[in-house]
């Protein structure tokens, strides 16, 4: 099992709708990151716009290619867009992983 850290930058300005819209994820979308693998997901927002995500999954790149190929997926990634701050493209094309450097099992 692969584990995933990633980093955002949400625009301070929005921070408040990002906390609203995270809090009713449309239940399509749930079920695609299921589906393609995303497993104990969570975001975690600091008050300056810093995103912190966390995921696990068997293979990072299939899970990430597989979301991509999804009709849901793109909507939502074009939504979320304008949220974040020195982004080129989709947020889930922007995410600046994190390597692992220790894990207490």
């Amino acid at each position: 099992m692969q584990r995933v850290c990633f980093l955002l930058k949400v625009r301070p300005e929005r921070l408040a709708e990002y906390r609203e819209r995270h809090r009713a994820v449309w239940p399509e979308m749930l079920d695609a990151l299921s589906a393609t693998g995303w497993r104990n997901y969570s975001l975690f927002l600091r008050e300056d716009g810093l995103l912190v995500g966390y995921l696990e999954t068997e293979d990072f790149e299939a899970a990430r290619e597989a979301m991509a190929a999804t009709e849901v997926n793109a909507r939502w990634q074009a939504e979320m867009a304008p949220f974040f701050e020195s982004l080129d493209g989709r947020p889930d094309e922007g995410m600046v992983s994190l390597e692992e450097v220790f894990h207490l099992n």
